[in-house]
């Protein structure tokens, strides 16, 4: 049975079900344990969390006070499931610098628990996804507010921690896809578990294959390519993982024209969230840094990406595009003005029109004031009339640009 208490009254021996309150403030990135540490119920105890929810047939129940008798008992406290997550439709979208310090902080703790997830796989264990969708509601609802935010941030990864945010940076992409082509809210936060889960194989990988700086030889790359199958027989041992996450970790690496693996299926065999899967899983591993090789830019890779005839769904493709945008945050572009500037934030009614930063002159060849320029505004005549490769003007550091002051 489920009981609410206040957070004071927890103890050891108690079976931990839920805390109420957003789950940023958490102590935990997980619920559904039994508190045996002290050190965890202290930090339970000081979180801030008002209340939790016990399971009191799988551990202790509150230590009841001696009280007088009464004619007239207190009514029994009936079990109630904790509170739903608001759904993220119903959160206003916000500018990209309101969002952009929470979806930080959101990262990092998205960091955290799928580094536990991912660890807890690698020695064996079965994955419950009902620890994965704190992670999942709140990268949907951020991304509700401001679709840049999360993703323009996840992206901006270090070779150390890739293989943890890549599988949190294509569970906000396949979150963004699924809105985009007109799924439900339930599907397209479906879709983000089967992103969050699609690459959990790779935690059966030796991690000197893994982590190799260099190019894999003939036998390593038999072995990565391994993976989705490693990751299908994983999430089957798991506790209610959905058919959905199952075909996407599995069929990721496939191609619509017969040549991806493990099955080399045709289009026509793949599911369309495996062909969602897939897009959304190469965008984000080359837009990162890895440890064999640097991030290529978001728009250039876009355009890398339209040019692999045979690859991807075309019309899927085409619906990712709108998505994060044809010139996507952090895009080096080129103005009619001759000047250069990096793109903040997308405008939503049109995509070659978007919010960015102007730093750089090339009639002078030389950096100028920065200025915030809304090319969709009026009076604005200035537009762009290109994307330039960051690589070729020797810029290593435009993120700074677009980031805010808090986060540099």
């Amino acid at each position: 049975m489920l009981k609410k208490i206040p957070t004071a009254q927890a103890r050891l021996g108690m079976y931990l079900q839920a805390m109420d309150g957003p789950w940023l403030s958490h102590p935990f990135w997980r619920t559904r344990f039994v508190l045996t540490d002290p050190a965890d119920l202290d930090a339970l105890r000081s979180s801030g969390v008002p209340s939790v929810w016990i399971d009191v047939d799988k551990g202790d129940d509150v230590v009841a006070d001696p009280a007088p008798v009464s004619a007239d008992p207190a009514p029994q406290l009936q079990p109630q499931p904790p509170e739903p997550v608001a759904p993220a439709q119903s959160i206003g979208p916000v500018e990209l610098e309101s969002e952009v310090e929470r979806a930080a902080q959101l990262l990092n703790r998205s960091r955290q628990a799928v580094m536990a997830l991912f660890n807890e796989a690698r020695l064996g264990k079965a994955v419950d996804t009902e620890f994965c969708l704190p992670v999942v509601d709140e990268v949907a609802s951020s991304l509700a507010r401001n679709p840049a935010a999360f993703i323009s941030l996840a992206r901006l990864k270090t070779r150390d921690d890739y293989t943890y945010m890549h599988s949190v940076a294509v569970c906000a992409l396949m979150v963004g896809l699924a809105r985009q082509i007109g799924q439900s809210e339930a599907q397209a936060r479906e879709a983000g578990l089967a992103g969050l889960l699609h690459d959990i194989g790779k935690m059966q990988m030796p991690l000197e294959v893994l982590n190799k700086p260099g190019s894999l030889t003939d036998d390593e790359f038999r072995v990565m390519r391994s993976h989705p199958e490693r990751g299908f027989d994983l999430l089957q041992e798991g506790s209610q993982v959905p058919a959905s996450a199952l075909d996407v970790c599995l069929h990721h690496h496939e191609k619509v024209d017969g040549t991806g693996y493990p099955h080399r299926l045709p289009g026509d065999q793949i599911s369309q969230l495996a062909k969602m899967g897939a897009i959304c899983d190469v965008y984000d591993a080359i837009t990162s840094t890895r440890p064999y090789k640097n991030a290529w830019d978001p728009a250039g890779s876009l355009q890398r990406m339209a040019q692999w005839k045979g690859q991807f769904d075309p019309v899927l493709f085409q619906a990712f595009v709108k998505s994060i945008g044809i010139y996507p945050t952090g895009s080096l572009v080129k103005l009619q003005s001759g000047r250069l500037a990096v793109v903040v934030e997308q405008n939503q009614t049109s995509l070659v029109q978007p919010r960015v930063k102007v730093f750089f002159s090339t009639k002078s060849n030389m950096p100028i004031p920065l200025q915030m320029l809304d090319l969709s505004a009026a009076g604005v005549t200035d537009r762009i009339v290109g994307r330039e490769a960051p690589e070729q003007w020797g810029f290593k550091h435009l993120d700074e640009l677009w980031k805010p002051a808090s986060l540099r």
